[in-house]
């Protein structure tokens, strides 16, 4: 009997040892578990919310994008170095912050440049939409053209849909040259093309710039080019293309009658900027020992050269580079692929294998027969319909038409031109199903 009684007690004991600790377990745990569950609950809908300012948040090595977003509107720039009034149109911004950080300009923008003067109204207005149908940041043009074509810009930008004009905004500044004779700087080979040297002055607020050729299209995010900047090291300042990948079908290699970059020179067309080390920094050159600051040195090397140049401003800026070599960062040829890199044979090893990362169609080939391959990207961009499913109103319709191309010179090696276009809009597409998908209670 006694030894029931003890076996009885030490159950009892275990028993509400036991109820203790479930208790007390319990009670320490629950919290937590709680927070976990709620946390889930808010970033499943930061997700949603954030799916066009975002698409691609892994591919820029960045820390993800959450909830909280601030509205601000960007202050109006005015007009600096070149005389007369910039003619400033600023849209209101939806920026995106993270809890606990500061938004800055610096962080969620990216700016670039253009000049459009003449006919080419048309090409900026296609290079402005394939930068945003791709792009992750937030994205500022600065677009500098004659007076007749700014009110066309304005209509132009007010047509297309809220939720594209709420991811960028603009201003547009006329043409101004701050040295020299201003109808000379004009005439320079293009119209209005030597307002490219004159930005490092006139953009002083600025830091970093990407500059682009109105007949440049993007088929990757500007967010991948906008990286370079990153791998600058302490005296690099620009960032171009070679002209040409091989010297002996190189024009600067055979035809050049001044100093110019490396062995085929550099091409101008997309040209990455630190214009604060730019501003900062003299340059060496042929006239004066001491070097001269950027805006000192543009005009008395005109005047020295320019019964020698051919390519006007690009030339200019390959004497620059020529003299002051430590200061340029070369990209591979994908980052400015133009009909070089296939009329003569396929010369862009880096295109073959990972294709085209921005499209140059220099030359006129966009409104001509002479490179078809071009021109199908180029209508295929400008006949997409904003917000539409890219694969079936974009890629399908290129791929569709780019098999009319395939005898031609350009168009023989299809995966150049279509296959980084495809992995980008792949990209796209899987972040907004991933997103939209996503549940509030996961």
């Amino acid at each position: 009997m006694r030894i029931h009684c003890k076996v009885v007690a030490i159950a009892v004991c275990f028993g509400v040892f036991l109820l203790l600790y479930f208790f007390w377990g319990n009670a320490t745990d629950e919290p937590p578990l709680k927070e976990v569950a709620k946390e889930k609950h808010f970033q499943s809908f930061s997700h949603i919310e954030d799916i066009a300012p975002a698409n691609e948040a892994k591919q820029t090595n960045e820390e993800p994008q959450k909830p909280p977003k601030l509205i601000r509107k960007e202050p109006k720039l005015s007009g600096r170095g070149g005389g007369g009034n910039v003619i400033a149109k600023t849209r209101q911004k939806s920026e995106v912050g993270r809890p606990g950080s500061k938004v800055t300009q610096a962080e969620d923008v990216m700016h670039l440049a253009v000049v459009a003067c003449g006919n080419r109204l048309d090409e900026t207005l296609n290079m402005v939409k394939s930068a945003l149908l791709f792009s992750i940041k937030k994205i500022k043009f600065h677009i500098f053209a004659e007076e007749d074509l700014a009110k066309q810009f304005e209509k132009g930008f007010s047509q297309w849909p809220q939720p594209v004009s709420s991811r960028f905004h603009y201003s547009i500044y006329p043409i101004t040259f701050s040295v020299g004779n201003a109808d000379e700087w004009k005439k320079l080979f293009k119209p209005c093309a030597a307002q490219r040297l004159f930005l490092p002055v006139i953009l002083k607020d600025v830091d970093s710039l990407l500059y682009v050729d109105t007949d440049v299209l993007f088929l990757r995010p500007m967010d991948d080019i906008w990286k370079f900047l990153k791998a600058f090291n302490s005296t690099q300042l620009a960032a171009m293309a070679p002209e040409h990948e091989i010297p002996k079908i190189g024009w600067y290699s055979r035809f050049a009658r001044h100093p110019f970059y490396g062995v085929t020179g550099v091409n101008s067309g997309v040209m990455l900027m630190n214009l604060t080390r730019i501003r900062s920094t003299l340059f060496r050159n042929s006239m004066i020992a001491s070097g001269l600051s950027w805006e000192n040195l543009l005009h008395p090397l005109y005047q020295k050269y320019k019964n020698h140049i051919t390519w006007g401003d690009q030339d200019l800026l390959n004497i620059i580079f020529h003299y002051n070599p430590e200061c340029l960062y070369i990209f591979p040829c994908q980052w400015n692929y133009r009909p070089d890199h296939c009329m003569y044979g396929s010369n862009c090893k880096a295109a073959e294998e990972e294709g085209v990362s921005i499209l140059h169609g220099n030359r006129g080939v966009y409104h001509d027969d002479k490179q078809p391959a071009f021109r199908v990207v180029y209508d295929a961009i400008r006949e997409y319909p904003f917000e539409e499913n890219l694969f079936q109103s974009l890629f399908y319709p290129l791929q569709t038409k780019f098999l009319d191309t395939v005898n031609t010179l350009c168009g023989r090696i299809p995966q150049v031109f279509l296959k980084q276009i495809e992995k980008t809009m792949r990209a796209v597409y899987e972040k907004k199903v991933v997103r939209r998908v996503r549940l509030p209670h996961e």
